[in-house]
């Protein structure tokens, strides 16, 4: 037999599918283990080699527990609304689900093709109405609920407006709005309809508010934070502004502490946990009202903030309230909602100039801004405890939807308000008798006894803490308190290609429509661009409309939307009743490996366990964590290669001269990005480069005069991320073609480590191409392909191999140490043919150890060994036993007066004095004594022997 790897991949890959291999169903008599790979979205490009990563470790987990004993789950589906599709069905009139299916089988043939044992029979897509109607049915109960306090979980509806008929606002203690009102129940029972619901918007998770969004007009939709990368779309890179917009909302902020004390229960990586602590920010600090001053707001036609005719209140939230009596000025963010009220008219055109310059950058940029800016509003507010007044200024590095979006400006205490002091020449107040050098930057200690402050004069920092917490709340002018960096998520996309949200206005009020409506299924419109009058793309649809009279919902759900909960769907994918039947939920319960990258970290990660969260709270769901374990795979990146072409052959009519890369120092050379794809080693094939453009069809080439590259035209390289732009994507199909998928899985995962970067190189897999070549040899002649094993039994030696492999496989797989696994491999094999081990007792079991990271060769080689096809999936992994490692006898380095003159094997067990006779005796030792008695021998047990002449 020959080693054709394109024909034994093509026979394996038919195989599974037509046995359906990797179907699983619930076996209560194995322990279960699932392992998922993060939702792919379905590009246009498919998949190039840096995809792949993490879907064979994945895979190499799923096969390493299937052998272990386990009922693996390992599916797979697609996170299939996009912008990327609607882009495209914008710019052509294609509706985006035929662009879907395309990408779709674009994808799942290229899966195929590097042999994942994935169960296809569980294949799920958040476009099919079939699942995104359980998607519709999640936020309707997210709609249904509110978070009460009390209880600490999620409550009906239902329970809110029981307990307010009894005892009005008073009787819950619950997540709301901050601007909620107080009533009775008499006051509730009063109430119309729509002014109950709209009281009930104030608690739901989900409701419609007006908040500052992400807006990108390029793309005609809002983004999320992590969609925005310096200020642009991260998808067609789009400029982002700031605006004020209805959005649908979902209250994630209820469950801020217990997303904050999940993440101590799992074991996901330490950097991405960090990063969720920080986007949610848990504060301890106070609340203070700061009365905006009548007399600087006089002369304005509405100086009320609230535009009610009376002075109004600037709240703040800080976190150093002992550090209020240093306060020199108060910043509001540009896009605050009092901005404009409060400005004077003399600083009108300064604040509308700034207001619409900030609008423009991102929040990400403006927290990264170094320089100082921002503008005085011309009014002031009033200090509650030193009555003070205090200048109102707008600046970018405030947010409106951090906090109040208001912020106490302390210099002596912040750096960050210290140089915004500096900057506008604002007083900077000593408030510590331990401050040091605050004329020339911050400091922030809470060290000494407070001067300077009134009240709190000579206290300590809890002493003024403590007080100051105490004089605001009996004056009702502020209060301790605890905030979060975290903001409710928005949950709107002004396009088309995504989830219809199943709600309509009646009277201006969202109600949601009959669970037996669903899925409210998208309906169909002329183009994918908004209306004339600026609704979302929906507003085309003709008489769409629920129950033929009210309005629905014209907004979609985000991209997150889908991907909040699809780990559950694939545990009982064509389920008609239920999201998932309890059965299956109780058998699968939750992730046990997940796999994906660290960029999801406060997108996707965050949705998903908010989401989680909130259905075990109904029951629906057993585990408070939807992944037990979380491994990031680090990026492969490009490896690109250069031309250097001749300044002097530039421009129109002249013949484009390339100069080799060792060659260009000597001349004036302009550097460009070639195909990789006809590159190897860095040689570039200079014909196949004369076809890649047709202006380069007459190129001519100075190719290098001397060294192993001698008449051959060398390219330059560097790493860069792979990108189509670069010329630098690698298609695993061509990989697959030329190498095989075997050698791709292992070439991927020896790499380097699962978690790190690392450049894609294809100058060192023809090394591991040559591996499975000498494994396939211990089985089969390499000419005459005649069979090799025998049945003969083992040697020691042998054993010793195999058990060492066993040993460092098992240990490596267990820690995800997946490169380290293939260095082991091709170790072994090489002892192996060193020994000219043929035996079939230990050739079977290097064949599973290999199984799980080169599927397709084992398989065939499992076969040929006489064993039923397919079953190698579930034989047994070989069991390590120790003893076939001890060793019997060790190799004593012989030193004499410090140089090693010889080496000589003892048993181990063999004492020192009989060592040391066996020495003595030893010919080449005797050599060199000389006939003289040694002063000593000094015997180190498995180590060495010193001979003291």
């Amino acid at each position: 037999m020959e080693y054709n790897h394109r024909e034994i991949e093509k026979k394996w890959q038919q195989f599974w599918e037509e046995n359906q291999t990797y179907k699983t169903d619930i076996d209560h008599n194995k322990p279960k283990y699932y392992v998922l790979d993060m939702f792919p979205y379905p590009s246009g490009a498919g998949l190039h080699v840096g995809h792949p990563l993490g879907y064979i470790a994945s895979d190499i987990i799923s096969r390493y527990k299937r052998l272990k004993g386990f009922n693996v789950l390992h599916p797979m589906g697609f996170d299939s609304f996009g912008l990327p599709a609607e882009q495209y069905a914008i710019q052509t009139g294609q509706h985006p689900a035929i662009t879907t299916e395309d990408n779709i089988n674009t994808f799942i043939g290229q899966l195929k093709n590097v042999g994942f044992s994935y169960d296809w029979s569980r294949e799920v897509r958040t476009s099919d109405p079939a699942y995104y109607k359980w998607t519709q049915w999640i936020f309707m109960q997210l709609f249904n609920h509110y978070y009460d306090k009390d209880a600490d979980k999620a409550l009906p509806i239902s329970h809110l407006t029981a307990q307010f008929e009894k005892g009005g606002s008073a009787a819950v203690n619950a997540v709301r709005d901050e601007d909620t009102s107080e009533f009775s129940a008499e006051d509730w029972n009063a109430m119309s309809e729509k002014e109950q619901q709209l009281v009930l918007l104030k608690y739901r998770f989900t409701f419609p508010e007006e908040s500052y969004v992400n807006w990108c007009p390029g793309l005609g939709t809002v983004l999320s934070n992590d969609e925005v990368k310096d200020g642009v779309s991260e998808r067609g890179g789009f400029p982002v502004e700031r605006k004020l917009m209805k959005q649908w909302a979902m209250r994630i902020t209820a469950y801020a502490d217990r997303l904050l004390a999940g993440l101590d229960t799992i074991d996901w990586p330490e950097p991405l946990k960090e990063q969720q602590r920080n986007w949610i920010g848990r504060s301890q600090g106070a609340s203070v009202k700061f009365g905006v001053n009548p007399t600087a707001a006089a002369d304005r036609p509405n100086p009320s903030p609230t535009g009610g005719g009376k002075v109004g209140v600037i709240e703040v939230f800080t976190t150093r309230v002992d550090t209020i009596y240093g306060v020199s000025f108060m910043v509001l963010a540009p896009e605050h909602e009092w901005a404009l009220e409060l400005t004077t008219p003399e600083q009108k055109e300064a604040v509308e100039t700034y207001i619409k310059w900030a609008g423009s950058r991102s929040e990400v940029d403006r927290m990264a801004e170094k320089k100082v800016t921002g503008v005085f509003t011309g009014s002031y507010c009033i200090n509650p405890l030193s009555e003070e007044k205090v200048p109102i200024f707008l600046a970018d590095y405030v947010l409106a939807g951090y906090g109040t979006g208001a912020v106490m400006g302390v210099p002596s205490g912040d750096q960050r308000d210290w140089n915004f002091a500096t900057h506008f020449e604002l007083p900077i107040l000593p408030i510590l008798d331990s401050q040091k050098d605050i004329d020339q930057q911050a400091d922030n200690t809470k060290e000494g006894r407070y001067i300077n402050s009134d009240i709190i004069n000579g206290m300590t920092y809890q002493e003024a803490t403590d007080t100051l917490i105490n004089w605001l709340e009996e004056r009702k002018l502020g209060k301790g308190k605890v905030q979060y960096r975290l903001r409710n998520a928005v949950f709107s996309r002004q396009r088309y290609w995504g989830e219809p949200v199943p709600a309509y206005f009646k009277d201006g009020v969202p109600y949601l429509i009959e669970e037996a409506d669903l899925p409210l299924e998208l309906p169909k419109i002329d183009k994918y661009l908004p209306t004339e009058t600026g609704e979302p793309p929906l507003g085309r649809a003709e008489g769409w409309k629920y129950k033929g009279e009210y309005d629905y919902e014209l907004s979609t759900m985000p991209g997150w939307a889908g991907s909040s909960w699809y780990w559950y769907r694939y545990m009982d994918p064509k389920n008609n009743e239920v999201f998932a039947s309890k059965e299956a939920i109780d058998y699968w319960q939750r992730v046990d490996f997940y796999l994906g990258g660290s960029e999801h970290a406060t997108g996707h990660l965050l949705y998903s366990r908010f989401w989680n969260k909130f259905l075990k709270d109904l029951g629906l769901v057993p585990q408070e964590e939807f992944a037990a374990k979380l491994v990031n795979q680090g990026m492969i990146q490009g490896r690109s290669n250069f031309v250097y072409r001749l300044k002097s052959s530039e421009g129109e009519g002249k013949t484009p001269v390339f100069v080799s890369f060792g060659l260009k120092d000597q001349y004036e050379v302009t550097q460009l990005h070639v195909d990789v794809n006809i590159v190897e080693n860095d040689i570039l094939d200079i014909e196949a480069f004369k076809q890649w453009r047709s202006y380069f069809n007459d190129s001519e080439f100075i190719l290098e005069e001397s060294g192993p590259a001698k008449g051959k035209y060398v390219c330059g390289f560097a790493v860069e991320k792979m990108s189509k732009r670069l010329y630098n994507v690698v298609n695993p199909d061509d990989v697959v073609t030329k190498y095989g998928a075997d050698t791709l899985r292992l070439y991927e995962m020896f790499l380097g480590p699962l978690t790190d970067a690392k450049p894609w190189n294809t100058n060192g897999i023809s090394g591991t191409s040559n591996f499975l070549r000498k494994f396939w040899r211990l089985f089969f002649e390499d000419q005459t392909g005649k069979q090799k094993w025998n049945e003969a039994e083992p040697t020691a030696d042998e054993l010793k191999v195999l058990h060492r492999t066993i040993k460092r496989v098992e240990e490596d797989i267990d820690r995800y140490s997946f490169n380290t696994v293939v260095s082991t491999f091709m170790i072994g094999v090489n002892d192996l043919s060193d020994l000219k081990c043929y035996k079939k007792a230990i050739l079977q079991e290097m064949v599973i150890l290999l199984s799980p990271y080169a599927p397709h060769i084992c398989e065939e080689l499992w076969k040929a060994l006489g064993n039923e096809a397919g079953t190698i999936s579930t034989a047994t992994f070989p069991v390590f036993n120790a003893k076939y490692l001890e060793e019997s006898a060790f190799e004593y380095p012989i030193q004499i007066n410090g140089k090693v003159r010889a080496n000589i094997p003892f048993p181990v067990d063999m004492s020192k004095e009989e060592i040391e006779q066996g020495v003595l005796a030893n010919e080449t030792v005797q050599k060199w004594l000389e006939g003289k008695a040694p002063k000593k021998v000094v015997v180190v047990p498995k180590r060495i022997v010193n001979v003291v002449m």
